[in-house]
């Protein structure tokens, strides 16, 4: 189970077991729907998503914890003796195993033989427990710490494997930080490796600080004697050459290898950026509209991010642990087995709490993760919408908004901060308790004589340096959570659908002559009625042609079909006989130049804002641009003329001067084919007329759709095609032909001219 979205009221999670499984799916609704709290459930068997509607007053955190709840019951009530099982249909069904003569399912094999071995086992180990000497017993327990650590350690890592197959654009076997890692397992090797040589140093620094004190104490170190040191002063002055040589290797092998770690992280974050980047470039419009520009934002930022972080730091610790162990069991298992028990007793209880940690905080992150979203989405907006806040005095209120979105932040972090503290604290107790329990019984078996001090001197403080690092796992865990939920969240991403592009060959832009043609076309936005309904018209080749009509009569969307922004659901779009979808879309799109009803401007100057898309242009064609569109004049009284800078989003320019700016951008592009989406709208009358002089000069030999409100901007126009409520062509003719018919366009055009006289 892992969260898909949580918002206020309402979550959406991939449930694995409702997979196939329709009776599941409709008795885990139901029992959801009773469950107090839950206003509403559904589960989905086709996708596995659940989503649940709760009341305000529940917690969002305590919704995964319901849901749990749920499904156990759910699964365990199906398996119960007279309850029908569970749907298989969508399972794959067992594989035979070729290799013998009856084809034995490998199911069946493990059905069998893990119970015989598991009682084979223990059996044995009741034996030496019960008629074993006193090392048998101890090597029983530490047989048994070792198992048990490997029951949780594996139960983790399939569950991490099962989710990650249910995470979109995953390849299904492979686990999501081996995805995250991608092409960069040789730097991943190399820093594995610095890693597990400093590892080794620190335990050789270790041992030889363990016979300083056993010359200290005893007067000798018996491993010494054999290289020559007899006396204690030559074996001091041995052991200060060693111990100065372990923490020369220490310190460089930690510098390599922490930076190696770093560099690797840093290369995933590049590689991550820039190819989900690329990616989100690609998608279709529809969907970069239907996302939140700060949730996009902040997936190629914070959870980009987070990706590289965890294999910068987490990673490394992790490796260190590992290593730490792998060297630490087998050296007390040769030398001092008597208490390998005990020292590594907290390691499965540890193991456990960590993954149990993890997964009990899945839903707090979830929660956590859209709070801040939403506070940074708010920040966000209020900050661009200033005018707007001071015109209506709301400073206060936007004030107390973010207030209450940040105590809501806070809230969040202070449930998983709470959570991780007394993880970490539980940690700490266990690992202080085994320190205590490894003196306790290793004295004794010094004491005894079962254990020589010479071995156990040196061996004491190993065990406590790995133990005191396994503090770390709850951070560790932490980070990996952090890391998960930030790579789905990022696979989400790349998995929306790029733009397909058409298979009919490329587009030469200097051969388009730009006849468009609408043939019957249907288009609606999800969950609306259709803006175009069976919609057909012409735009000759080489002439200006108007769209005119009231507001949500399918202008703007006639615009988009056009330049493949959307696509028709009936009907065809064509380009010069050639429909628009079978063409490729840089290649239409580099012949339309388009002008946007809110055209966007880039934090840069105003030449780089005109010359965007056109990047070889001479500073000659800039200017000659600016003047088309009447912005030359502006341009030329700023302190700095064409190398103003204008801000984000043009702040620092008027609505008027935007819109110039833009028109010269599709001027200096010099297509074939222009669409001007009100893009006159904000100038003043004055400067529209001169811009109309000047289109008119422009659109010679070239294809011009101009869509406007404004009638007296079109009255020149070859053709106007007047769109009435529903996507439907009410009239079509010259401006004085649809004058003499007294209809639609003469009511727009004398109540126009009323408000104009008035």
């Amino acid at each position: 189970m892992r969260p898909r979205s949580v918002v206020p009221g309402r979550q959406r999670w991939d449930v694995k077991p409702v997979l196939g499984r329709p009776r599941t799916a409709e008795v885990l609704a139901a029992v959801l729907r009773r469950l107090p709290g839950i206003t509403e459930a559904q589960a989905s068997p086709v996708t596995g998503g659940v989503l649940v509607r709760h009341d305000a007053r529940v917690k969002a955190a305590d919704v995964g914890r319901l849901l749990r709840r749920a499904v156990a019951l759910v699964l365990e009530g199906s398996s119960g003796a007279g309850r029908p099982a569970p749907e298989r249909a969508a399972e794959p069904a067992p594989r035979a195993d070729h290799g013998t003569d009856h084809g034995t399912d490998h199911s069946t094999d493990h059905g069998v033989v893990r119970p015989v071995l598991a009682v084979g086992g223990g059996v044995a180990a009741g034996v030496a427990l019960l008629r074993g000497t006193a090392l048998s017993k101890q090597l029983v327990a530490l047989g048994a710490v070792a198992v048990a650590t490997g029951a949780v350690v594996r139960k983790a890592w399939r569950r991490t494997v099962d989710a990650a197959q249910d995470l979109p654009g995953t390849g299904a076997e492979r686990h999501p930080l081996l995805e995250i890692v991608g092409p960069h397992r040789r730097r991943l090797y190399r820093a594995s490796a610095l890693s597990v040589a400093c590892q080794v140093s620190e335990m050789a620094l270790g041992t030889f600080l363990g016979w300083t004190a056993l010359v200290l104490i005893k007067g000798e170190a018996a491993p010494l004697v054999r290289f020559g040191l007899t006396t204690a002063s030559a074996q001091l002055w041995g052991l200060a050459g060693l111990v100065a040589a372990a923490c020369a290797a220490v310190a460089g092998l930690s510098y390599s290898s922490n930076l190696q770690w770093r560099r690797l992280g840093q290369d995933i974050e590049h590689d991550w950026r820039n190819r989900t980047y690329a990616h989100v470039q690609h998608l279709e419009v529809q969907h970069l509209e239907g996302e939140r520009t700060t949730r996009i934002a902040g997936a190629l930022t914070d959870d980009v991010r987070q990706l590289g972080s965890f294999f910068a730091t987490s990673a490394n610790d992790v490796l260190q642990l590992g290593a730490s162990l792998a060297l630490l069991v087998p050296l007390f298992l040769l030398l001092a087995p008597q208490i390998a028990w005990i020292a590594f007793l907290p390691i499965p209880v540890i193991a456990w709490l960590s993954f149990h940690y993890q997964d009990q905080v899945a839903a707090d992150y979830a929660v956590s993760g859209e709070q801040r979203a939403r506070l940074h989405s708010q920040l966000v907006n209020t900050l661009e919408a200033g005018a707007t806040v001071k015109s209506f005095c709301t400073e206060d209120y936007e004030a107390e908004r973010i207030d209450r979105l940040s105590e809501e932040v806070q809230e969040g972090s202070r449930r998983t901060d709470r959570s991780t503290i007394r993880h970490a604290e539980i940690v700490r107790v266990c690992t202080t308790s085994s320190m205590a329990g490894t003196l306790l019984i290793g004295g004794r078996s010094v004491l005894n004589g079962s254990l020589p001090f010479e071995v156990f001197s040196p061996l004491i403080g190993l065990p406590q340096m790995v133990l005191l690092r396994m503090n770390r796992l709850g951070g560790i865990a932490d980070q990996y959570q952090r890391t998960i939920t930030a790579y789905d969240r990022v696979q989400r991403l790349r998995a929306l659908p790029a733009e397909t592009d058409g298979t009919d060959g490329p587009l030469d832009v200097g051969t388009v002559r730009g006849e468009l043609v609408l043939d019957n076309v249907t288009f609606a936005y999800p969950g609306r009625p259709p803006a175009l309904a069976d919609l057909s018209l012409t735009i000759p080749a080489g002439r200006v042609t108007a769209l005119v009509g009231a507001t949500g009569s399918g202008k703007t969307t006639i615009a988009k079909l056009l330049m493949r922004f959307q696509d028709a659901e009936f009907g065809s779009v064509l380009l010069d006989g050639r429909d628009v979808r079978d063409v490729s879309r840089h290649d239409l799109r580099h012949a339309i130049g388009f002008v946007a009803q809110d055209p966007f401007l880039f934090d840069g100057t105003i030449a780089d804002n005109i010359r965007y898309g056109s990047f070889g242009a001479s500073d000659e064609a800039v200017v000659e641009a600016a003047t088309m569109a009447e912005a030359h004049t502006f341009v030329a009284t700023l302190p700095d003329g064409y190398d103003t800078v204008i801000g984000e989003r043009g702040a620092a320019l008027s609505g008027g001067q935007r819109q110039r700016i833009a028109l010269a951008r599709a001027i200096l592009k010099d297509a074939p084919v222009v669409i001007l989406d009100e893009a006159t709208s904000a100038v003043d009358n004055e400067t529209e007329a001169a811009i109309q002089r000047t289109l008119r000069v422009f659109a010679a030999d070239r294809t011009m759709v101009i869509i406007a409100h404004r009638l007296s901007t079109v009255r020149h126009a070859d053709r106007i095609y007047v769109m009435d409520k529903g996507g439907v062509v009410a009239e079509q003719g010259t401006h004085d032909e649809l004058l003499a018919r007294h209809g639609l366009y003469a009511s727009l055009w004398q109540l126009q001219a009323g408000e104009l006289a008035a």
